[in-house]
């Protein structure tokens, strides 16, 4: 039996928990507190997890040995005890747990079907890998709950072999979700050190409990990261790898420097504004969520630190605030890597995102925190390509091309990689892209081969950002060829989240215009009339409207 059949027999068990009035977006959470309980109890029969494991009274055999009301009693109560324990790691994972079930033939029939999994295949798979799976299964399927939070698992992927982490680096994610990218640096690291078996006691044990440190905001999430963490061997301090936290407040305040940072923020404008980011040490105010996880980010690197973090559109080219928050990225970093994504790769298919890799002051000079950007290197994975979905699911041969193009030597070091990158790429039919000549004056193909000028993989100067872009990261070149035709267009729902989201984000920035007018009042009573026309009414006037 391979990870995919048990990965799909284990969704197939949501059936039962409907069947007992639960909700779709609660099916995983009600699985995975049992399945932990069999996934601990494997690991601990194999010898694969020592620290952390549960007690004997909470331990799989005492739930296939009850049945009928008896079982359904000891599993809430020992819900209530494991939340209670004094391993603080389990006791956060248990924090609030509790079963909505009300049939005991149903959590009998759970209990038997796990029971009946080939465990040995998932063993030798990886129990954290199937855990995984799951996860990765609930975001694909569902509307809602989990996929918000789940990047997809090609991205992480890439985005952590282009970054390069290594032993003995302190690895961050300030908006940790599930733990995804936490994970697989952790998994790219074991791979490097035959799981860490190269690396001396001393060493182990750091990677163990000190190198992986993520944020969640969402109790519920962060109850599945922290079991995911330790399914994968990564145990963290006494609150976990990741800790229960807002990253714009005092928790990510009291974050310490990072040598690497990977992120995928949230989507969306904070609730309450401005007021909602706590943080006292941004030097930027803003209510713009992806801009202030920008800041905390380049802010929290070491010097020579390393960052990649995926933001909308938006980020790219807001004024004001969010031109001042690139300035200083590219002055305090060294912005060298743009990865322009295409559409429907995440829970939010409107949302068009990007990759942007930094480090932290220059190759030569890591603590230089002026002028650190000399040119940046734009590799567009968007124009004229698929609209990807269940249908067309996004992979990881969709990233290789610009994996070669990030790092073209077998070199962790960012100068010769660098050095040894050349313009040019034409992977998916990028020859028979049209390039967009509508601007003259933002013409990115001014005195470039006719050849480049349809390449994906190009460089851009300092000096042009600034002097034709006005520090707008928002450059393109190219013309999607399909891009009129009606057959080709996306789904209907998926433009019309693309263009409420537009609409959204120009609503919020003429709000913080009007505001930087000084006509708040004004622009109180028309956010009132919107949340009325949009039935809001009952947040009509309050600080949460999202205009």
């Amino acid at each position: 039996m391979t990870q995919n059949d048990i990965v799909q027999k284990l969704w197939n068990l949501c059936d039962v928990l409907r069947d007992d009035g639960i909700n779709y977006s609660d099916y995983v959470t009600e699985l995975v507190l049992l399945l932990f309980i069999k996934m601990e109890y494997e690991n601990t029969q194999a010898g694969l997890l020592n620290a952390h494991a549960l007690p004997k009274w909470a331990r799989w055999p005492e739930l296939t040995e009850r049945s009928g009301l008896e079982l359904l009693n000891y599993y809430r109560q020992m819900l209530l005890d494991l939340s209670k324990s004094e391993d603080r790691l389990i006791a956060a994972i248990y924090t609030d747990a509790q079963t909505r079930m009300r049939e005991p033939r149903h959590l009998e029939q759970l209990i038997r079907d796990l029971d009946g999994i080939d465990w040995f295949s998932a063993q030798r798979d990886g129990l954290g890998d199937l855990y995984e799976g799951l996860l990765e299964k609930n975001a694909n399927e569902t509307k809602s709950g989990a996929g918000q939070y789940f990047t997809p698992r090609a991205l992480i992927n890439a985005m952590v072999c282009c970054i390069r982490p290594r032993p003995g680096e302190v690895i961050q994610d300030p908006a940790a979700g599930t733990a995804g990218f936490l994970i697989a640096a952790d998994a790219y690291i074991k791979q490097q050190t035959d799981e860490h078996f190269d690396l001396d006691a001393k060493a182990q044990a750091f990677q163990k409990l000190k190198a992986f440190v993520g944020i969640e905001l969402v109790p519920g999430t962060r109850r599945l990261a922290l079991m995911n963490c330790l399914l994968h061997g990564m145990e963290g301090d006494d609150e976990g790898v990741v800790h229960l936290g807002n990253a714009l407040g005092e928790a990510g305040k009291a974050l310490p420097r990072a040598d690497v940072i990977l992120a995928n923020p949230p989507f969306g404008t904070a609730k309450g504004g401005e007021a909602s980011i706590t943080r006292d040490d941004l030097t930027f105010r803003t209510s713009n969520k992806q801009l202030a996880f920008l800041q905390h980010i380049y802010r929290g690197l070491k010097p020579g630190g390393r960052g990649a973090v995926v933001l909308p559109d938006n980020v790219l080219f807001e004024a004001g605030v969010g031109t001042e928050i690139r300035r200083d990225l590219m002055e305090k970093c060294h912005l060298h890597t743009l990865l322009r994504l295409p559409t429907g790769i995440f829970y939010a298919q409107g949302v068009k995102t990007n990759v942007l890799f930094f480090t932290r002051g220059t190759v030569e000079n890591p603590h230089q925190d002026e002028g650190c950007t000399d040119s940046l290197w734009v590799y567009d994975l968007r124009t004229n390509m698929p609209s990807f979905g269940k249908r067309t699911p996004f992979t990881e041969a969709h990233l290789k091309p610009f994996e070669q193009c990030y790092n073209p030597v077998s070199s962790d070091e960012l100068a010769e990689q660098l050095a040894a990158r050349e313009e040019g790429d034409w992977s998916f039919g990028a020859e028979q892209i049209e390039t967009d000549r509508a601007a003259a004056a933002d013409d990115a193909n001014a005195g470039v081969d006719d050849k480049l000028q349809t390449s994906r993989w190009r460089r851009f100067s300092r000096e042009w950002i600034r002097d034709t872009k006005g520090d707008s990261l928002d450059i393109t070149w190219l013309k999607d060829a399909d891009s009129l035709a009606a057959e080709n267009l996306p789904e209907p729902d998926v433009l019309a989240a693309e263009a409420m989201s537009e609409l959204t984000e120009a609503l919020r920035e003429l709000d913080g215009l009007m505001a930087a007018l000084g006509s708040q009042d004004e622009a109180a009573a028309q956010k009132k009339m919107l949340a009325e026309a949009l039935g809001l009414a009952d947040a009509a006037g309050s600080d949460e409207v999202k205009a």
